[in-house]
């Protein structure tokens, strides 16, 4: 009886209470819709928004130290579950992002008459496994984390009815995502062979001396598996293909859920395999993970590039690979680590290059949504003459375009791109420094055409929009002012972000 009860684990709710507040609130969501009149729906929206602030503000506590759970018994330091500061800086960014998307989901329900509870409980649901995600420290309950993130995704993306785009969009991610987990999960079951463990600090440990080649080659397979599954889920080329269709056909704020969140989740994952599970295999992930970086951004900015100003949705397409590009510099710091004596530095990067990318990308997005509001096809010519018509909501968005650029006033992306730089220059990859410079320049081009067309032309663009002064939703308007705040705050002190971001793992 006794060695029964010693294999009982102790449980942190503290510790786990963010994960754990999203997805008890995603369940309050889904029998509230069974009782509330059609009329009474719309509350919902505010249930879900009070309950990712809730979750977000449980961070606090948090803050003092390292808090570890579902612990082996007789081993403290072998954990699934740790809410470190790396753990609590990702948590920070998806719900904060999954806050900013439900402001902008509000009015998007309504005007295309989205079924309100499922679309809650789906978006709360996928919050509480990008939640979980950076805090797992076994390939188990990564994987998990991983599904519950995506697997709500795929039915927020075909949640309009009737509508071609998004069944289209909904099942070309289902089939990448359903790729990805196979390819994940053949990866992670050769490393459980050749470990006999799923923690990552026991695999890491058992990596370094595995007594039979055969059991070496087998884990080299596991590595490499487990990173093609990642690379689907962080778009990273050639694995890439889902994403300007997918954020098309979705809901405008699910397609920028998908952008920040869903890169969090991914890029979360890829970090703690890599540096805490694999670092006995830098030499295999990290030259990977440069080419696919290299790879990843030049693919993304040139098709951004490419994008008909006049095409029905290029903006969202341009955001969509835009995106792709982005995710290229935020693998660039990872492969550094590779390289690197103190990779947490150069993950630093990446974290902070996250966060900078979160807040503008979100603003950019929700700035979209406004425009959508009253030209559906949503072309970047439908933004011409917008400083004309809303001169704030052009401005904002200008910054965003700016930031993302690493273009002043935008300090803080610029500060992120110079960041991103200088871990390739320190961990010896010029060449891949050299790339992600010629990268900068052309995604300059295509960021500063969409700026400029919104203080061109306005005379002409006036005949045919709305008053210039038609009210802007509570929500929407609390959401851009939000996006932009963070902005500009962090553009003041983008320093503090480098120094949080770089202490944030190991």
């Amino acid at each position: 009886m006794s060695s029964v009860t010693s294999l009982v684990q102790s449980v942190d709710w503290l510790a786990i209470a963010p994960p754990t507040i999203t997805a008890a609130v995603a369940l309050v969501v889904l029998v509230a819709d069974l009782f509330l009149p059609a009329t009474r729906k719309p509350l919902l929206g505010w249930v879900a928004t009070a309950g990712l602030a809730l979750a977000a503000l449980s961070l606090l506590p948090l803050l003092d130290g390292d808090r570890r759970t579902f612990c082996l018994t007789g081993h403290p330091d072998v954990c699934s579950y740790v809410a470190d500061p790396f753990t609590l800086v990702i948590q920070f960014l998806v719900l904060a992002g999954a806050l900013l998307t439900a402001l902008l989901s509000i009015d998007t329900i309504k005007d295309h008459d989205l079924p309100t509870g499922e679309y809650w409980f789906l978006l709360l649901s996928s919050a509480a496994g990008a939640a979980l995600l950076p805090a797992s420290r076994d390939l188990a309950t990564l994987v998990i984390a991983l599904e519950v993130a995506s697997l709500p995704a795929f039915a927020l993306v075909g949640l309009r009815r009737g509508d071609r785009l998004s069944s289209e969009a909904a099942l070309k991610f289902f089939l990448s995502s359903v790729a990805a987990t196979a390819v994940m999960l053949l990866g992670v079951s050769f490393l459980y062979a050749a470990t006999g463990s799923l923690h990552l600090s026991r695999v890491a440990h058992t990596l370094t001396d595995l007594p039979d080649p055969r059991l070496a080659t087998l884990a080299t397979a596991g590595v490499a598996l487990t990173l093609v599954g990642f690379a689907f889920k962080t778009a990273a080329v050639p694995f890439h293909f889902w994403v300007p269709d997918t954020y098309v056909g979705a809901p405008l704020p699910i397609a920028a859920y998908l952008s920040v969140i869903g890169k969090a989740v991914g890029f979360s994952g890829l970090i703690l395999v890599t540096v805490q599970g694999f670092p006995s295999y830098a030499n295999v992930w990290g030259p990977a993970l440069a080419v696919l970086a290299a790879l990843t951004m030049t693919v993304g900015n040139v098709a951004a590039l490419r994008q008909d100003p006049r095409r029905a949705h290029s903006a969202v397409r341009l955001l969509a690979w835009s995106s792709v590009g982005q995710a290229g510099y935020l693998l660039v710091p990872i492969a550094a680590a590779g390289y690197a004596d103190n990779p947490a530095h150069a993950i630093g990067s990446t974290v902070a290059y996250a966060l900078m990318y979160g807040a503008v990308n979100l603003g950019a997005f929700a700035i979209a949504a406004l425009v959508a509001r009253t030209s559906p096809a949503n072309r970047l010519t439908d933004y011409r003459g917008l400083y004309a018509r809303r001169p704030l909501v052009a401005l904002a968005l200008g910054f965003f375009l700016l930031c993302l650029a690493g273009l002043p006033p935008g300090i803080i992306g610029l500060f992120a791109k110079v960041t991103v730089f200088s871990a390739a220059v320190d961990a010896g990859l010029a060449w891949l420094a050299v790339v992600m410079a010629v990268n900068v320049v052309i995604a300059l081009y295509y960021y500063l055409q969409w700026t400029a067309i919104l203080f061109r032309g306005a005379e002409a663009a006036a005949a045919d929009r709305p008053a210039p002064h038609a009210k802007i939703p509570a929500a929407l308007t609390t959401a851009i002012t939000l996006a932009t705040v963070l902005g500009i705050a962090l553009s003041g002190a983008p320093q503090l972000v480098l120094r949080f971001a770089s202490g944030a793992l190991l």
